[in-house]
């Protein structure tokens, strides 16, 4: 007789957002009160599993409070549990669920899946998203078809690689997608299905330093007040532009002045599609900004190019490095 394969080793991870959040007190408003224990428990089916489940409790706050430093520390965190598990699920907040994935993505240099979830719907509101959405992240975390994959992003049983996931909607339980790409895959009863894979990328160590990079949006008419006089305190910009990459003539010079000091990132604010390379040659156009220094962004959005391009400078590298790396993850 063969023998069965052993239970999936997944450490659960918790870090408070709306699927941890609960009234103080009737008539109060909900803050982040349960743990990664009282988590588990509101999981129907669970035990159906076969995982060997790990909880710990590493924050409880909500999305928008999540730092950088939280963040270096639980890359650490889940390069220590590499070594004793076989998965982790991350729950946190929504707000800022696709920068967190995405930081781990470009951090992690480990084949172990790692998968977040979250809820749009808090424990005391009818139809609350948050425990179905745990079950199908774990999963999806337990299946060795997620393994190799890089951070994956599990809500409404559909499978996002951290790349290309966006929140989209502020409420809706279905707020999540991947515009320019669709989902990897979906949950379907007990099967985790994954037709699509995204490529393998190239891990960045911890940054060893801070930088300062904004994010400033392209608007009508706009000669990007914010950035005059000239900033000198930035390490970097990232420009979220028009359309495919475009900006008012009256900003060019202003940012090609920044890309002779420090790395500029152009990006667009539309929320899907790709900046172009070689469309348009009006002042102000993508070709005449590429010409005068910034970097090509790709189809990463201008949240997610801000995480990459500070953990690039925070590592020490230049233009040429930050130029391929832009061209490796957009």
């Amino acid at each position: 007789m063969a023998e069965s394969s052993p239970a999936a080793r997944v450490a659960l991870i918790a870090l408070g957002g709306t699927i941890a959040m609960t009234r103080p007190a009737p008539g109060e408003a909900v803050t982040p009160s349960l743990d990664a224990g009282d988590l588990v428990e509101a999981v129907p089916g669970l035990a159906e599993l076969d995982i060997e489940l790990s909880t710990r409790t590493f924050r409880s706050v909500p999305g928008a409070s999540v730092t950088f430093a939280d963040l270096a520390a639980l890359t650490g965190l889940i390069e220590e549990l590499a070594e004793s598990q076989d998965a982790v699920v991350l729950t946190q907040g929504t707000d800022t669920l696709e920068e967190t994935s995405f930081f781990l993505d470009i951090s992690l240099d480990t084949a172990m899946p790692v998968v977040l979830t979250g809820a749009m719907r808090h424990p005391e509101l009818a139809g609350a998203d948050g425990p179905g959405n745990l079950l199908a992240a774990l999963r999806v975390a337990a299946s060795p078809r997620a393994r190799g994959l890089g951070c994956l992003v599990v809500l409404g049983d559909e499978i996002h690689a951290a790349r290309h996931v966006r929140k989209t909607h502020s409420t809706s339980p279905a707020a999540f997608a991947s515009p320019d790409t669709g989902p990897l895959g979906q949950v379907v009863e007990d099967r985790v299905w994954l037709p699509a894979a995204v490529g393998p990328r190239p891990a960045l160590p911890p940054a060893g330093a801070d930088p300062l990079v904004p994010v400033v949006t392209t608007t009508l008419d706009d000669d990007l007040p914010l950035l005059r006089p000239m900033r000198t305190d930035l390490d970097g910009l990232v420009l979220a532009a028009f359309g495919v990459g475009h900006v008012p003539a009256g900003a060019v010079e202003l940012l090609a002045a920044y890309a002779e000091r420090v790395p500029v990132v152009l990006t667009s604010r539309t929320g899907a599609g790709s900046v172009h390379r070689a469309s348009y040659g009006f002042p102000g156009s993508e070709q005449d900004l590429q010409r005068r220094g910034l970097v090509n962004g790709g189809f990463l959005d201008p949240y997610k190019a801000r995480i990459l391009l500070r953990q690039l400078l925070g590592n020490g590298k230049g233009r040429a490095e930050i130029a391929e790396a832009f061209a490796a993850y957009g």
